[in-house]
């Protein structure tokens, strides 16, 4: 099986985040996937792995020592780790695919860090950003902004894919995953 890396938040959020969240753990389950995150059960990564596990599916999560009391325990996997970039390089290294939900600070920071990995040609791995409700309409538009202006030589549509639902961001990873293999 597959491992999606869902990269989100341990905050409390709004309703219309969790509903969209749950909906990618059932479809992550249903499509065979495992999920991949950060290890954490607050918020929307509870949320994500509650369904993802709810239907069949293994979660493996990856957390730092310094979080041990918001540790998820019946994780099929947890591996700890010292700090975030040991954090970050696992989470990539295990995922076959990306996906970006609302969220924060880190979750921009862990996707831009596997963006440029995958510029670089480090790795061929779908990143999608899950857009709900235009969470990421600024973010998008100033992507398509740095392209026009030549500060991205790639084709953006290699690189990135917006999602605007959980069913979208699943089909763009199948799609994906079979043209890359």
């Amino acid at each position: 099986m597959k491992n999606i890396c869902v990269f989100s938040t341990a905050f409390e959020v709004a309703e219309k985040y969790k509903r969209e969240t749950k909906r990618l753990g059932k479809l992550i389950a249903q499509n065979e996937f495992n999920l991949v995150w950060g290890g954490t059960n607050k918020g929307l990564m509870k949320i994500i792995a509650d369904y993802v596990q709810h239907h069949g599916g293994k979660i493996f999560g990856v957390t730092m020592k310094a979080l041990k009391n918001d540790r998820r325990m019946n994780a099929d996997e947890m591996i700890i780790t010292k700090n975030i970039a040991e954090r970050k390089k696992i989470l990539l290294n295990k995922a076959d695919a990306i996906i970006l939900l609302p969220g924060g600070i880190g979750g921009l920071d862990e996707m831009t860090e596997a963006l440029e990995l995958k510029k670089e040609k480090l790795h061929q791995k779908p990143i999608v950003i899950l857009n709900i409700d235009n969470f990421y309409k600024g973010l998008k538009n100033q992507v398509q902004k740095m392209k026009k202006d030549g500060f991205i030589a790639e084709d953006l549509d290699t690189l990135i894919f917006f999602a605007n639902s959980p069913q979208q961001a699943i089909s763009y990873i199948k799609r994906s995953l079979v043209i890359t293999k």
